[in-house]
């Protein structure tokens, strides 16, 4: 049950990671511009993202225009693109196999070890669209704070920190902290379940192989295991039964003897 419930929370960590970098990737609040120095008037905002470029104005008017040439961007924005791309393909097959591999699911039920590896798979892929989007969220982050406090850049060419370098953030660290909880619970699976198949593949139940003599093998049925203190009593009781049977043919007059030697009257032994 706690591996179940692992790989419940890790499931929808990973799937509300992703849906955080669809809107990081998406959106165009990655740089805003700052309203310093010379740039106080705020009329007008400019915002940056990966695919476009907007301007806001105080009388409500919101313009985005794309990017015209994409190689003609900066190579660091190229990278940021790619990896962003790459995140999103990464969660969308995580969330994939994850809904193979886990407990609750009904597909690849008859194949227990290779569900449980499954469902560790998708934990491996969230982890690694998590790491993916966390490199260009933090190198944009480190870019802009750099870029702020150089004094020989003008105000106007400096920007501040968007949302959505916040809600990237967020969501490799929330898509990366799901993919661990999958492969833990697989790694839990995979343990307790070595230990069941051990205790079955044992010794027939409920005697170990060999009856606990070493070097004994497996018991059959042809074999019979006698007590030597049953059978001690049963040959007393026998000789026993024996004298009393002489003694009373010997006393009762006119007492037929038996018709073969080693019998009493009865004809039992």
């Amino acid at each position: 049950m706690a591996s179940a419930a692992l790989e419940l929370m890790g499931f929808f960590l990973g799937l509300l990671g992703m849906l955080g970098t669809m809107v990081a990737t998406v959106l165009p609040y990655w740089q805003i511009s700052a309203h310093i120095g010379s740039n106080i008037v705020t009329a007008v905002a400019n915002m940056r993202g990966l695919w476009m470029e907007c301007v806001y104005q105080s009388t409500g008017a919101f313009q985005c225009e794309t990017y015209n040439s994409m190689l003609a961007l900066s190579s660091d924005l190229q990278a940021s693109r790619a990896l962003m791309v790459i995140s999103l393909v990464l969660s969308i097959l995580a969330v994939a196999m994850a809904a193979l591999g886990m407990q609750c699911t009904l597909c690849l039920e008859g194949a227990g070890v290779v569900k449980s590896r499954v469902a560790g798979a998708s934990g491996g892929l969230f982890l690694t669209a998590g790491f993916l989007s966390l490199i260009p969220v933090s190198w944009t982050t480190h870019e802009v704070v750099q870029t702020f406090y150089r004094p020989n850049v003008p105000s106007s060419m400096k920007f501040e920190l968007g949302e959505c370098l916040f809600v990237g953030l967020a969501s490799a660290l929330i898509s990366m902290l799901g993919g661990g909880m999958l492969c833990v619970s697989c790694c839990d699976q995979q343990g307790g379940g070595g230990g069941v198949r051990g205790r079955r593949q044992a010794g027939g139940y409920p005697y170990p192989v060999g009856g606990g003599v070493p070097g004994a093998g497996a018991r059959t049925t042809s074999q019979t295991y006698h007590n030597p203190t049953l059978q001690a009593g049963a040959a007393d009781a026998a000789g026993r039964v024996r004298s009393t049977s002489h003694s009373s043919q010997s006393t009762a007059p006119g007492a037929r003897k038996p018709a073969a030697p080693g019998y009493d009257i009865t004809g039992y032994v």
